[in-house]
């Protein structure tokens, strides 16, 4: 049986928090978190996808918490050192510590999720999500519930990866409604991933100037911009997991990234032998989601989507020629 009690000892762990099967399986599955997992719902999905990947691949599972970033690289090298046969990281803040310490251990396969880095080692696999697709899902809805021919998407920062949310958005606006305007505003700051104050103040400063639905894609400043909501009473879209409890009656819908079906199946095609694999998922392949399409929990979801069945229908018509190909859209990650 692996334990971790020795690097516990020797002070390689931390402030981490480790949680896992104690069995005498063949194979240990580690999980490390960018932050503690607390009630980020989008975390807690890493640690429920190690636990089924477990289950399924008949593995000892363990999860690591960091809380700072001297603890990220810890817990990594604490997997290492462990034995792990597969360590999987979620979010770009692993992607220095992944060229450091990979290299290291050729021995292990190191998965990320939801990022990949150039120039990878052959033990270092990525499953990254067409975020995009539903992002432009979220612009047909809005386009269609839109009463001032004005909306707006909010995002942390202004680098490629968030254009996925905040052009595809746009997109998918224009191919409803042409004519209509979008307002596309960053948080920006020092901590732009983790502030509700400055995200709130672009909500407001958009409904402000005409917008009647707000697209956030802010992480931790989500929650400024569902404040923002029900004070000033618009109508906002969300990432990642339902976020509807959060503002009832403001959020109509979200684009739902389901990393648990991310990790088990790209622990599955590592254990098959593959080679520095890339898996990419979208909607075809149930990594990207929208409360839409999930026609058996949105009656019980609070969204708002549930009571505009017209919206939810278009949704799932456009999502269904997204998934044949018979619509192709671009990745505006690389858009020049």
């Amino acid at each position: 049986m692996k334990v971790l009690a020795k690097w516990l000892a020797a002070g390689l762990v931390g402030a981490a928090a480790m949680t896992g099967a104690a069995s005498a399986a063949d194979k240990l599955f580690v999980y490390v978190s960018p932050d503690a997992l607390g009630v980020n719902a989008f975390l807690k999905m890493g640690q429920t996808g190690i636990e089924a990947a477990g289950e399924k691949y008949g593995a000892d599972v363990e999860t690591y918490e960091s809380r700072t970033a001297a603890e990220r690289l810890e817990n990594v090298n604490a997997a290492v050192n462990e034995g792990a046969d597969i360590v999987v990281l979620l979010g770009f803040e692993f992607n220095d510590i992944i060229r450091e310490v990979a290299p290291t251990a050729p021995d292990i396969q190191f998965l990320m999720i939801d990022q990949c880095i150039d120039d990878r080692p052959e033990n270092v696999h990525c499953a990254v999500f067409r975020e995009y697709e539903a992002s432009y899902l979220m612009g047909v809805a809005a386009a269609m519930m839109t009463e001032t021919g004005k909306v707006g998407v909010v995002g942390a920062l202004d680098i490629p990866f968030l254009h996925r949310y905040t052009d595809g958005y746009a997109q998918g606006v224009k191919s409803v409604k042409p004519d209509a305007s979008v307002d596309i505003r960053w948080v920006g700051g020092e901590s732009p991933f983790a502030d509700p104050v400055r995200a709130k103040e672009q909500a407001v400063a958009m409904n402000a100037a005409g917008a009647d639905l707000i697209f956030t894609a802010t992480a931790g400043g989500d929650f400024g911009v569902f404040e923002a909501a029900k004070e000033k009473d618009f109508k906002a879209f969300s990432v990642d997991v339902n976020q509807c409890p959060n503002a009832p009656g403001h959020i109509v819908d979200m684009t739902l990234k389901h990393v648990d079906t991310a990790m088990v199946q790209a622990i599955g095609e590592i254990l098959e032998g593959g080679k520095q694999l890339t898996v990419s998922l979208g909607l075809k392949e149930g990594g990207m989601s929208a409360m839409a399409l999930e026609e058996d929990n949105i009656a019980g979801s609070g969204c708002l989507i549930a009571d505009h069945p017209e919206v939810a229908a278009k949704m799932r018509e456009v999502a269904a020629s997204i998934e044949d190909g018979s619509l192709k859209l671009e990745d505006p990650m690389f858009a020049k």
